[in-house]
């Protein structure tokens, strides 16, 4: 099997201006991310991208050797290119995996993909987060226990606006209560999306080996399962011959 090549989108906002955020994550949430898939995934490609790039670290010829793409975006949703979006969305119809990242709920490809508002319920308090295991076979959920806990996270809340999803993979409990699912996989065409909750900026979530485990998993199930070019043919030549009718 081929070495599978993962692409990590980081928006690279926050890390720049807010003073809390840089000092958890010095070389940015991406690069935590990046090197959390190294660790656990030691044959895979994996390459870090920003917004801050031409055409966003995006080019068709990225995008083109990216099996599996990792998306966390929270300030500059509406800073990324229509276009750029439309071809993320075309790729994840032909076959690319994508995983998105806590606030990457209101990133302009996930809404494009689900077709809703995709919006939530949030709160920050400093909250402990339960996150059960709903199905303990899923790929995604190997090596992780009935539950894992984060002591300190943002919370997010039902209703989550979104499709129902094909497969449950995590819920979460926060300290406050509320409940959310916060682990959801969906195939649109011929690719498959897994939704990570987890993730605030100010919080080391992306160093905690269950969330690295997680993430690692899910690039792994999201991998290309076949390609489909969408090139709407125009098929003059039927494979049968087409007997003349009388009008």
């Amino acid at each position: 099997m081929k070495p599978l090549r993962i692409t990590v989108w980081g928006e690279n906002v926050h890390e720049h201006q807010h003073p809390a955020v840089a000092a958890v994550y010095p070389k940015g949430m991406h690069t935590v991310i990046a090197e959390g898939i190294r660790e656990l995934l030691p044959t895979a490609q994996v390459t870090a991208v920003t917004l801050q790039e031409p055409e966003h670290g995006l080019t068709e010829e990225r995008l083109a050797r990216t099996d599996v793409l990792t998306w966390w975006g929270h300030m500059a949703h509406a800073q990324v290119e229509d276009r750029i979006a439309e071809r993320v969305q075309k790729r994840v119809l032909e076959g690319m995996g994508l995983i998105v990242l806590h606030s990457g709920h209101y990133a302009k490809v996930f809404k494009r993909l689900m077709g809703t508002t995709c919006s939530l319920t949030w709160r920050e308090a400093d909250e402990r987060e339960r996150l059960w295991v709903c199905n303990p076979g899923h790929p995604i959920a190997q090596g992780i226990d009935r539950y894992f806990e984060l002591s300190a996270e943002e919370m997010y809340g039902e209703p989550f606006g979104v499709p129902p999803p094909d497969e449950q993979v995590f819920i979460s409990w926060f300290e406050g209560g509320e409940v959310f699912r916060s682990g959801c996989c969906w195939t649109r065409g011929n690719g498959r999306i897994f939704y990570f909750r987890p993730g605030h900026e100010t919080y080391p979530t992306y160093y905690d080996k269950n969330v690295r485990r997680v993430i690692a998993n899910a690039a792994e199930w999201a991998r290309p399962q076949g390609t489909w070019i969408d090139s709407c043919l125009n098929a003059k030549v039927p494979p049968e011959k087409i007997s003349p009718k009388s009008r």
